[in-house]
């Protein structure tokens, strides 16, 4: 573990470490949206197919989600890739 001393505005922003603050992101989106999402290869565009509001297990992993906080499901344009994804990952596209 890497200690440093000092008070955090001592310390060099590049060892400062933040946490998600864990509140709910105010984008929300609805079924059918057209939605794009960074991804290892780059922006991706999909279409929202669910959004959920309770916790979900996909792919061998547990996506938490509340009502103030959901995951959208989302199938890709190209590959047909479905992914999930809280609302600060996406952007509204225009229809």
């Amino acid at each position: 573990m890497l200690r440093l001393a000092g008070t955090a505005a001592q310390v060099p922003h590049c060892f400062v470490m933040t946490r998600h603050s864990g509140k709910p992101t105010s984008k929300t989106f609805k079924r059918g949206d057209h939605v794009s999402w960074n991804s290892e290869a780059g922006r991706v565009r999909g279409h929202v197919l669910r959004v959920h509001t309770k916790d979900v297990d996909y792919k061998g992993y547990v996506h938490r989600a509340t009502p103030d906080d959901p995951q959208y499901e989302i199938k890709s344009d190209k590959t047909d890739h479905v992914a999930l994804h809280k609302g600060g990952a996406l952007r509204r596209l225009r229809s």
